[in-house]
This record gives C-alpha cells, sequence and structure tokens, in this order.
C-alpha cells in the first residue's frame, strides 16, 4: 500500500486536532455551501470554453467521435482527447472518474481520445491530514481514539478518497481509507448538470448512432458505479464477497476489514509492493506459474458468476512480503453483468480457440443488439473475419482475448448496434486481468489457463441451467401453457368458425423519420400559403388599380400581403438550408 511517512502522530499524545474542531467543521461547511448547481454549471462552461471544447456540443462535431482514417483526423482527435483531459482534471473528482469510465467505452470515442483519457490523473493533491482527521472524528464510534497512532501523510491519494497508515489500539496496523469531507455534494451537484448535458447531447446524435448508443444510460451506469465508491460500506461488502469466492485459491487472498461506516474503511495494513515492483528473486518460477493459474481460474469464477472488476490492474494488487499472497486492496468499482452475456463471451471464445468462427459469430450475437439500422449480413461477416485472427493468437500479441473484446464492442457500434451496460467495464476488467496474469508470468499463455478451466465454466453454465428455482421456472410456464391451451385453441376454432380470425400488422415509422415528415409538411404548408399570398396580392394590385386609386387602404393592404408572402418565403429558404447545415 505505498512507502511509510517517516513521522507518526500519536493519539493521546498529541492532540490532531489542536482543538480546532469546530473552526475546522466551519471551514469544511463553507468548502459545502460553495458548491451549487449554478456556480458549477459556469465552472464548466468556463473550462469547456477555456480548453476550446465547447464545439463537442455543436452536432458537427459528433463525426469526430468515430474516428478519422487519415492521420491528419487522427491528430485532430489527440488534440480534442488532451484537452478533455485537462479539462476533466481541472473540474476535480467527478470529471476524472467520468474520463475514467470514457476510457473503457472505446466503442464510442476514437483510440486518439481514449488514449488520452487513460493519462487522467487519479493520484490528485490531497486534502490536509485536518479535514481527514475531522471525518475520522465524526464517523467514528471513538473517533481519533480509535488509533494508537496514525501517519499525516497519505500513502494514496485519489479523486474520491485517501488513504492512510495506523495502528489501532489493539496493535494491529491498519490502512484507512477515508472519503474526501466535501466530495459527496460536489458529486451529486455535478451528476445532476451531467444527467442534463447528456439528455441534451443525445438528442442532437446523428439517428443511427442514437440507436446503439444511449448516452443518458452511460451516465446512470457511472453514477450507480461511482455512488458505490463513495460508500465504505459497499467495498466492504465486496471484501467479504470476494473472499468466499476466493477462498479456496491457497495464494490469493483479500485484507480482512476491522471496521466500516460510510466515509471511513479500516482494514489490514498490506506490508509488500503491488504487483508490478516485487523483487525479480521474491517468487521461484514455480510460485510464480501458481500464482498465475490461480489468479486466472479466480477471474474465470468471478466473470463466468457475471461479477467483474472493473480496475483489476498491477496497483491494485500487492503482493504480501510475509505470506508471499497476491492481495486485492481496491474493491470499488466491482459491479456485475449478466450470467447469461458472460455465458456467451466465453462461448464465443472456446469457439474461436478451435477455429469455429461462425458458432462464434452466433455466441457473439448473443451479446449486441442489432437495431433498425443494422445490417445482419454485414455484422457476421466483420465478426468471423475478426474472430479468425485470434484462432492462435499468443498473449503476448496484438490479437490477445481482451483486445478481441473491445473489438468485438467495435464492431457491434459500428454496425449500430446496442451494447449491454456493463460490458464495456466487464471487457476492460478482463483485458486487465489478462495483462496482471501477463506480467506476473510471461512464460506462460493465459489463453491456456483460462483452457484449463473449461471444466470448471461448463459446470457452472449446468449449475446455473439445472438448479432448483431454474426448473420450478420451467414448470411453471409449461404448467400455465398446458393449463390455458384448451382455452387458448377453442378461441382460435371460434374464429375461425365465423370467418373472423385477424392478424394485426403494425408498422412503426422511425422518430427520426416522423419530424423529417412533420418539418416537410410544415414548410410545405408554409410554402404554398406564402405563394398564395403573394399570388393574391399580385391579381389584387393589376386588376384593382382603378379601385386602388379611390381607396388607399386596399393598397396598402395588397402591399402588406406582398411583403408579407415574401417575407415567409425567406423564412422557408432559411429553414431548409440551417437544416441541411445541421
Amino acid at each position: 500500500m505505498g512507502a511509510m511517512p517517516a513521522e507518526k502522530i500519536h493519539v493521546g499524545k498529541e492532540d490532531i486536532l489542536q482543538g480546532r474542531k469546530e473552526q475546522l467543521r466551519r471551514e469544511v461547511d463553507k468548502m459545502r455551501d460553495k458548491i451549487n448547481r449554478h456556480k458549477r454549471f459556469r465552472t464548466m462552461i468556463r473550462v469547456f470554453a477555456k480548453h476550446g471544447l465547447l464545439h463537442l456540443f455543436d452536432r458537427k462535431s459528433f463525426r469526430l467521435f468515430r474516428g478519422g482514417g487519415s492521420e491528419a483526423d487522427r491528430d485532430q482527435l489527440r488534440k480534442i482527447g488532451r484537452r478533455m483531459r485537462l479539462a476533466f482534471e481541472e473540474l476535480g473528482p467527478t470529471f476524472i472518474k467520468l474520463g475514467q469510465v470514457l476510457v473503457s467505452r472505446q466503442e464510442i470515442l476514437s483510440d486518439s481520445i481514449t488514449t488520452e483519457l487513460a493519462e487522467l490523473l487519479d493520484d490528485v493533491p490531497a486534502q490536509p491530514f485536518s479535514h481527514m482527521a475531522l471525518v475520522l472524528e465524526d464517523e467514528l464510534p471513538d473517533g481519533l481514539q480509535t488509533f494508537e497512532w496514525i501517519h499525516p501523510e497519505p500513502i494514496g491519494s485519489a479523486s474520491l478518497a485517501q488513504v492512510y497508515h495506523g495502528k489501532l489500539k489493539d496493535g494491529r496496523e491498519c490502512a484507512v481509507k477515508v472519503v474526501r469531507p466535501t466530495v459527496d455534494k460536489l458529486f451529486q451537484t455535478d451528476i445532476s448538470i451531467i444527467r442534463t448535458l447528456a439528455k441534451h447531447l443525445q438528442k442532437r446524435l446523428p439517428p443511427a448512432l442514437a440507436a446503439s448508443v444511449e448516452l443518458p444510460g452511460l451516465i446512470e451506469e457511472y453514477y450507480s458505479s461511482s455512488i458505490n465508491e463513495l460508500d465504505m460500506r459497499v467495498e466492504a461488502r465486496n471484501i467479504e464477497a470476494h473472499r468466499q469466492i476466493g477462498a479456496e485459491f491457497e495464494t490469493l487472498g483479500v485484507p480482512e476489514v476491522y471496521m466500516t461506516t460510510r466515509r471511513v474503511l479500516v482494514m489490514e495494513f498490506i506490508d509488500g509492493w503491488n504487483l508490478k515492483e516485487f523483487p525479480v528473486d521474491f517468487f521461484t518460477f514455480e510460485e510464480r506459474f501458481m500464482r498465475m493459474i490461480d489468479l486466472a481460474h479466480y477471474y474465470v469464477k468471478t466473470f463466468s458468476d457475471g461479477f467483474y472488476h472493473a480496475d483489476p490492474h498491477g496497483s491494485n494488487l500487492m503482493v504480501d512480503r510475509r505470506t508471499k499472497k497476491i492481495i486485492g486492496i481496491d474493491w470499488g468499482m466491482v459491479g456485475r453483468m449478466d450470467s447469461l452475456h458472460t455465458e456467451a463471451i466465453f462461448r464465443a471464445l472456446m469457439h474461436i480457440r478451435v477455429n469455429q468462427a461462425e458458432d462464434a459469430a452466433e455466441a457473439a450475437l448473443d451479446l449486441v443488439q442489432p437495431t433498425p439500422y443494422t445490417d445482419p449480413v454485414r455484422l457476421k461477416d466483420e465478426l468471423r473475419s475478426m474472430f479468425i485472427h485470434y484462432v492462435n493468437s499468443e498473449q503476448g500479441g496484438r490479437h490477445n482475448w481482451g483486445n478481441l473484446l473491445i473489438q468485438l464492442i467495435t464492431i457491434g457500434m459500428r454496425n449500430h448496434c446496442r451494447i449491454p451496460n456493463g460490458l464495456a467495464l466487464w471487457a476492460k476488467g478482463f483485458s486487465a486481468a489478462e495483462g496482471t496474469a501477463r506480467w506476473l508470468c510471461p512464460e506462460i499463455s493465459y489463453h491456456t489457463a483460462v483452457e484449463s478451466a473449461d471444466v470448471q465454466i461448463l459446470r457452472r453454465w449446468l449449475s446455473r441451467r439445472l438448479n432448483y428455482r431454474a426448473n420450478a421456472s420451467l414448470i411453471t410456464e409449461l404448467g400455465k401453457l398446458a393449463g390455458t391451451f384448451p382455452r387458448r385453441l377453442n378461441k382460435i376454432l371460434e374464429k375461425l368458425a365465423w370467418n373472423d380470425l385477424k392478424l394485426p400488422v403494425e408498422h412503426r415509422v422511425p422518430d427520426d423519420i416522423r419530424r423529417w415528415l412533420n418539418r416537410s409538411v410544415n414548410r410545405l404548408t408554409l410554402g404554398v400559403l406564402a405563394g398564395g399570398i403573394f399570388v393574391g396580392s399580385s391579381l389584387l394590385l393589376s386588376f384593382g388599380a382603378e379601385a386602388m386609386k379611390a381607396t388607399p387602404s386596399l393598397r396598402w393592404l395588397g402591399e402588406g400581403l406582398i411583403w408579407s408572402s415574401t417575407a415567409l418565403a425567406l423564412y422557408v429558404c432559411w429553414r431548409v438550408i440551417r437544416s441541411k447545415r445541421a
């Protein structure tokens, strides 16, 4: 969990808050009061304008997010990605987390943009320890007296929380994770504005892209995962759940949770190195091999059950110096996906490895949902062509399994398919898991390690299909069908006897076509009206000249009608030109 700072603060011997508790509380309350929707919205607009990003709200700019083939287009996208990264870092925790979610949605944004967003700084400057000590004092039953000592410098400082090294009164060393005091209100305020912006952008998306991308749904997915990270009780439950899942693996472990509240998590301190920094000679080859196999099988077990850890990279895995176990220390970004979707993923992987691209494509179609804009023949052809490259692929090459899932999602989006919520984060977790295993034991193919768990995968599939609840549901549905079949058949026969059998067919016009037809009819009506007024007023001026000389008001009426018709005609032309530009 990082290197320890040099000095400690001994609770009881030194007053951490130094008698300033009320003053600090007023400072924190003042910081919270400054956070409101109006001020944050103005701040967002100012930051977007500062970094030249306001043009992204224009409909014409959406073509930038589908990637460009030329080097000039890619260079432009890289510049946009760099500006987005700088703007997100300046706007703070909510946007940093949003950027990290967007990195996993490579089917929406181009690689040039996600590569830049991947460099978002999550190691943000720490808040003063006095503010975090105030949270500890408010949240823990015994306040700061819970600890014998605690280091004032954090061993980790992320956008939502900070982690400290301390020692409990009973002598156990601990890691103390504390949510920043104002981040919850900042997050709630920002997300309400982001929701509004997402709805605005969704309406401006091109129809084909809007059919496959639901920005409000993406924001809700981001909101639900981030709100869990703000509640330490959720992370504590995740730790305990994965302790049970990983109990069968001797070389893996999770920290013990000592106590938890909504904003504080006190857990076991792991003394060691993260997975990318342990000494080369700390493990023998056999020990590295066993840990790589256990990690692979653990990931298969969790993934096949629909769990995913969206961030299982090497920095979140520690090598315990004492037990030599691999310990997962960050369980905030943990979620679930439909187990039938995960089953389809593993079926596709198994078909690919034996060169059954057609069957793999059929399994992949259980993942992506075609829309009216999808060409099924083209979609399947692209999937088959892509799967061929992964038949004999190795983990060190470009065609690894993590990249395969990203490519599958990208092809689905390119063919205007709807992507299930959670699939992108699941794919990110799977890709990171492969990278972690490759780092630990590069001599062994991760593909081989996963394939060695095929019996485990099959057993879990069968247990889901043949368990009591699934069978009870099947029997209930069959009973309902058998019980209502005579009555339903009798109704059909009665309709046939009276020659009254009807098959209603309903055709729904897509919303974009309906809007286009409405606009066209409105413009045609205005055009006909303008033409009629113009012709009528012209005839009035031509044939009623003598009458107009005697009655000036008629002349004014005729001229007014001509100018009115001209104005209507110009308005119709302006609307047509504007719609073509949009």
